[in-house]
């Protein structure tokens, strides 16, 4: 009997310490900001062209009738140092606050989140890629991979999430699309897809072009469906990524959005900044009840990730009442 008992308990502990096992190494996973598993199906939606998806995605940042024509919204949000702002909730697209929203102004590496989806949409992750030369002909963030190394997609699109490297999303592209040109043109069949018609997209990873750019709102459309896709969500708000290159060895990449690194709060989406653009953040943040979406483009200070905290942290606290209305202005008409 003594040695049944002893063998049942062996098996329950061996049970205890798999499940405990594979619990702590995900959260570990977590805090070493590794990547996490293969995503299910259900971590890619792309938005069909059917009629009622094309009226829900006319609905995604829209300001309200009775708004049109105003410059800034509502007149009690905190003040912005960024020249032209959106927020929206992150659920429903409904407007929650905006600063000069549809002016053109270029939004630099904020881009590749258009990038990002279109390679999460596009599918097959775990495939590989290899790298070209013209692919590391790029400045100034660099992954500084090799030709010839050979990643999978899933590696190369948490890196250029996590660490905004120019590098990787030429990469990307010239894998998914055969060159620079052809992603672009994708780029812009899919931000037209979204809603985002005042935008025009000519490489990957927002790097300067002239006659590149697009607007707060076209940005916060993009966003809405990149907020969509769970694979995209867990690499954003990762606070950092080690990456091992081909040869093997290890690097940690610090995180561009500071954000992440300051609360569970934020959960990420994507940094940018050129001397053209300006400093540039999209961020999102949630508070388990409430998920809210912010673009702040053509700011001129490092103090943008404070301004981003405040305004995000008001979003979140926005009375009931005023979202309720806000969503319905967000249908009318």
């Amino acid at each position: 009997m003594r040695n049944w008992l002893i063998l049942l308990l062996g098996i329950v502990s061996l049970f205890w310490v798999g499940f405990t096992q594979d619990v702590f190494s995900k959260s570990r996973e977590v805090r070493r900001a590794l990547p996490p598993d293969k995503p299910s199906q259900t971590d890619v939606i792309s938005m069909d062209n059917s009629s009622s998806s094309n009226a829900l995605q006319a609905r995604i940042a829209r300001t309200p009738p009775s708004l049109v024509g105003r410059a800034l919204y509502p007149a009690d949000a905190p003040p912005t140092i960024a020249s032209s702002v959106m927020m929206i909730d992150a659920q429903t697209g409904a407007v929650l606050f905006f600063k000069n929203p549809d002016i053109r102004r270029p939004v630099a590496s904020t881009q590749k989140l258009l990038t990002a989806l279109l390679i999460a949409e596009h599918g097959g992750l775990d495939g590989s890629i290899r790298v070209a030369a013209e692919d590391c002909a790029v400045e100034p963030t660099k992954l500084g991979f090799r030709p010839g190394d050979v990643y999978t997609k899933r590696q190369l699109l948490a890196a250029m999430l996590v660490h905004s490297c120019n590098d990787v999303a030429a990469c990307l592209a010239r894998n998914d699309a055969g060159s620079i040109p052809a992603f672009s043109r994708r780029m812009n069949a899919k931000a037209a897809a979204l809603g985002a018609s005042n935008s025009h997209f000519m490489n990957p990873n927002g790097l300067p072009r002239t006659g590149q750019y697009s607007t707060a709102r076209d940005m916060a459309r993009i966003a809405y469906a990149a907020y969509r896709v769970s694979i995209l969500r867990q690499f954003m708000k990762l606070p950092g990524l080690t990456f091992t290159y081909a040869s093997g060895r290890q690097r940690f990449l610090e995180p561009t959005n500071e954000l992440v690194t300051r609360s569970v709060t934020f959960t990420g989406m994507k940094t940018g900044y050129t001397d053209a653009s300006g400093r540039c953040l999209i961020s999102s943040a949630t508070n388990g009840d409430r998920d809210v979406i912010l673009i702040q483009l053509g700011g001129t200070h490092r103090l943008l990730f404070d301004d981003a905290q405040r305004l995000l942290t008001w979003g979140l606290g926005r009375r009931g009442s005023v979202i309720a209305k806000a969503k319905v202005d967000a249908v009318g008409d």
